[in-house]
């Protein structure tokens, strides 16, 4: 062979080797860059050749695939009671991406997570489709439909939770819309987006995850329960010296109740909560001071950043850097720049039914492959322990005596003991707009000495006259209807 033969030879050789290098570094180092880019449409057509998973329910799959019969994409979301369980799916669209549950657990649905796949390195080799996996949740199908059913057409939300375990029971947020109206292509997808996202009242928005509201005097719990735990008064029987009106320090506004006898003056714990005193709780707030209400309020999972369901869930404030005790006043009775969303003050009413323990929200319980097989299995988990077993007691002690002789009779079953605590909040500049009712409770079967049972309702807005407006009227007999549903099975 000729020299130039051989030059030839290792030229050619050379070249396959740098083909060779080439294909290993796309095909390997480089895939999931490819995988990635927008411009690359192989792998959401991948998506969408199959069926995707799904969302169930009480057992059954409130989500289902369409075959669209034609197209680059052979199948399309669809969801059974759409609207109902939207604050819970969220979305999946050809167009829009993904929102909630079909969000965060995307590749199970998908069929895209490793764990999924029953011979992993086969699969990698073959690139052969896996099918997507389901999602069960927790939710309580019954509980579900009674929180809808309460709100109907006005704007607000509730959350429900099992107190012991931390299982999420009902997300409901109205208005809602019907994801399916979003998760395919075409004009009508748009149009059904454009008009979702023009829309004033926000359909879209999960109101129980992710907007916060002033939680007025639902937050009376937590200053009580700051209170109790810093020994400012020995129990909820104790008169606590409170003047009517209070004026705070720093202020020449006084603090005032919404009735004008002087019932709340010098009033006990007990009876302060019943009738719902500002001027008990707001001296209250100032006597624990900023440091023990900020301690109380993180204790019971406020300021949290990154809280997630696994779905995010917005931060609930309660002010770090106030500069004044008028405003740390007005914060103990939920205004200020207090916030919480429904979630967040289901999780108030939950640790105090739970003994004084807050276990971590979950909405999902579990996930598995097609077959059924269990990838992963919810396990409660402890947030923390805010108050102890004794002051849990008394604050449970006071809540019923909200439902049973103060302003939240509306709550009340039969048969069951019942706590509670109402709240209207102010809305707007100088309180100009239509205000928030809230109510958070909890409830346990006669002879019972746990709750399956907590949950908080707001209420955004009403047809009733501005003054008919309260947690006690409007937002108690939503959460009545909740609680019924989980006792009733």
């Amino acid at each position: 062979m000729s020299r130039t033969s051989r030059r030839a030879g290792h030229f050619c050789l050379l070249l396959i080797l740098v083909l060779l290098v080439n294909f290993t570094r796309v095909q390997f180092v480089q895939a999931k860059k490819y995988d990635d880019n927008a411009a690359n449409q192989r792998s959401v057509i991948a998506r969408y050749s199959q069926p995707r998973g799904d969302i169930l329910v009480g057992g059954r799959a409130v989500t289902a695939s369409q075959h669209t019969g034609s197209g680059l994409y052979q199948y399309r979301r669809s969801y059974t009671d759409g609207p109902l369980y939207a604050p819970v799916t969220g979305f999946s669209s050809q167009t829009y991406g993904n929102s909630l549950l079909e969000g965060v657990e995307d590749g199970v649905l998908a069929g895209t997570d490793s764990d999924l796949a029953t011979h992993p390195l086969l699969n990698a080799i073959s690139r052969a489709q896996v099918p997507g996996g389901d999602v069960v949740t927790t939710i309580n199908a019954k509980a579900q439909q009674a929180a809808f059913a309460g709100l109907g057409s006005k704007r607000g939300a509730v959350a429900a939770i099992d107190p012991a375990t931390g299982r999420i029971l009902a997300l409901a947020s109205t208005p809602s819309y019907d994801p399916g109206s979003v998760s395919g292509t075409g004009s009508a997808v748009t149009k059904a987006w454009d008009a979702l996202n023009a829309e004033s009242s926000q359909p879209m928005l999960n109101r129980a995850l992710r907007q916060t509201y002033p939680p007025g005097s639902t937050f009376k719990v937590v200053t009580l329960s700051a209170g109790l735990t810093d020994g400012i008064y020995s129990g909820i029987d104790v008169p606590t010296d409170s003047p009517d009106p209070y004026l705070p320090p720093d202020t020449t506004v006084p603090l005032v109740n919404e009735s004008a006898s002087d019932a709340c003056r010098n009033a006990t714990l007990r009876y302060a909560l019943q009738v719902s005193c500002n001027t008990v709780f707001g001296k209250l707030g100032v006597d624990v001071g900023q440091a023990g209400m900020v301690r109380m309020a993180e204790a019971f999972g406020f300021d949290q950043s990154a809280q997630t369901v696994p779905v995010g869930v917005v931060k609930s404030v309660f002010d770090t850097t106030m500069t004044s005790k008028a405003y740390l006043a007005q914060s103990s009775i939920g205004q200020y720049n207090t916030a919480a969303t429904p979630l967040q003050m289901a999780e108030v009413a939950a640790a105090v039914a739970d003994g004084g323990v807050l276990m971590k929200p979950q909405l999902v319980a579990s996930t598995t492959r097609s077959d059924g097989h269990v990838l992963t299995s919810f396990t409660p988990q402890r947030f923390g322990q805010p108050i102890s077993a004794s002051v849990a007691d008394q604050v449970q002690q006071a809540m019923v005596g909200v439902v049973t002789s103060g302003t939240g009779g509306n709550a009340a079953i039969p048969g069951v003991t019942v706590g509670g605590k109402t709240g209207t909040a102010q809305n707007g500049i100088d309180n100009s707009g239509t205000p928030y009712a809230w109510f958070i409770s909890w409830a346990k079967p006669s002879g019972s000495a746990t709750s399956p049972v907590a949950v908080a309702v707001v209420v955004e807005d009403s047809d009733a006259n501005r003054a008919d407006i309260s947690g006690g009227g409007l937002a108690a007999p939503i959460a009545r209807a909740v609680m019924q549903a989980v006792l009733n099975g």
